[in-house]
């Protein structure tokens, strides 16, 4: 398979220019287990990097397992989401793809279905599809990286066994059918049918962006991804890991990922960096934005492609992460993170309310190829200055081959008030 993958992603690129592929398929046989992944994790991974292209991969599906009875897949949702065997398939845990987990789109009940108190739904709107399997990824990496709407089962008692949208299409997600001089449309359940609604995104952004790396596209659509409350709620019972192992981060908003608006504001560079070195980006915050009680959040994502060989166990060949920095002059900045030769002494500390605390921490973010993080301001921030700066470093590994690591960062300011966030910044920016 994964010569064959190379074979075919590399042709479909090269003569017909494709850079978006969807992959709906798995190896049942290779569950996850969070150590090495496979050569054809390590094939996807390659060939993002090489090809600058976007590379979706369905997270696998698994019938509920908790218990011996069928109905258990209603009694023990959401607890067996998390068993050792509902762990991603092969090659899901790739680093430099898109994992797709599924989200169901309601109960999956049809009108005939909704008064019979025999048939019992697992899940609501917006919750875990009860087949969706989970991560985390390689390192305890924030897999999935995202989920889009799959479908559900339901448990149908009177045939004793739980019924997703191929026999029931309230409880799937509507498509076209292989056959179609028989039926033009067919329903399915899985994270086959979500990934492709990733993809579908991904074009949109391709559409707005054209020029747009592979890194930027994921970045993009990371950066707009909200978990949905329904599926917080619902997994809360498991503990505070359940719902990044689960849900990645959340689903993806495409106008919030291709557009700003008033109150929000994107702001995006491409860049690449040498081994060993940082990068500092200057970020305007308007005098709104730091002024009054009003809740506010800078959210910041960075998407990086790195080298990967799945012999060794650092699997990615170079490192990159970032820092957000405020009340701080550019020079001391640089001064605090570049290499310092021995004569020159220890580097000028930075004290801490100076460096931002963005959630989730560096130990979480730094495991994945794109990593997410942000903070909320409820009260003023006037005493920090109107320019923030994010610092982006790329760190070498065993990659000694490669001089330079391109990446893309995604930088959203938003405000939850009634005001012209936008039109202030580009005053800023074009200023």
């Amino acid at each position: 398979m994964p010569s064959q993958m190379r074979e075919a992603i590399t042709r479909l690129n090269e003569e017909f220019g494709c850079r978006i592929f969807v992959i709906s398929l798995g190896d049942k046989k290779r569950v996850f287990d969070g150590g090495k992944v496979g050569t054809w994790a390590a094939t996807l991974d390659e060939l993002a990097r090489e090809r600058n292209v976007v590379i979706i991969v369905s997270a696998g599906n698994r019938g509920p397992r908790a218990g011996s009875r069928v109905e258990q897949g209603v009694t023990e949702y959401p607890d067996y989401l998390l068993e050792a065997n509902n762990r991603l398939l092969e090659p899901a845990g790739a680093m430099n793809v898109i994992t797709v987990g599924s989200i169901a789109q309601g109960d999956g009940l049809d009108a005939d279905m909704a008064g019979d108190v025999r048939v019992r739904p697992i899940t609501r709107a917006n919750e875990p599809s009860p087949f969706s399997r989970v991560g985390p990824g390689l390192g305890g990496g924030t897999k999935p990286d995202l989920v889009d709407v799959g479908g559900t089962l339901i448990f149908d008692p009177v045939v004793a066994r739980l019924r997703g949208g191929e026999d029931r299409p309230s409880a799937g997600v509507l498509t076209l059918n292989h056959n179609y001089l028989n039926r033009l449309f067919t329903a399915g359940s899985g994270t086959s049918y979500s990934a492709p609604r990733v993809g579908f995104s991904a074009g949109q952004i391709l559409a707005r962006f054209p020029g747009a790396s592979a890194n930027l596209v994921r970045a993009l659509l990371i950066n707009s991804a909200e978990v949905p409350q329904q599926a917080s709620e619902r997994l809360q019972i498991l503990g505070s890991e359940a719902v990044r192992s689960v849900c990645g981060h959340g689903l993806i908003d495409l106008e919030r990922a291709g557009f700003s608006d008033d109150a929000r504001v994107t702001l995006y560079t491409e860049d690449e960096l040498p081994l060993d070195h940082f990068a500092v980006y200057r970020i305007p915050i308007p005098e709104v934005f730091q002024e009054g009680n009003t809740e506010r959040t800078i959210r910041v994502t960075l998407a990086y492609d790195p080298p990967v060989r799945h012999t060794r166990n650092d699997y990615a060949g170079v490192g990159m992460s970032f820092r957000l920095v405020r009340g701080c002059e550019p020079n001391f900045i640089f001064e605090h993170y570049r290499k310092r030769a021995e004569v020159e002494g220890p580097f000028p500390e930075m004290e801490n309310r100076f460096n931002c605390k963005l959630e989730p921490g560096p130990k979480v973010r730094e495991k994945s190829s794109v990593q997410r993080a942000s903070i909320t301001f409820k009260r003023g921030i006037e005493q920090y200055g109107d320019s923030y700066y994010l610092v982006v470093r790329c760190e070498s590994g065993w990659a000694t081959h490669v001089d330079r690591q391109p990446f893309a960062v995604v930088v959203e300011l938003l405000q939850k008030a009634e005001v012209r966030l936008y039109e202030r910044l580009r005053q800023r920016v074009r200023a």
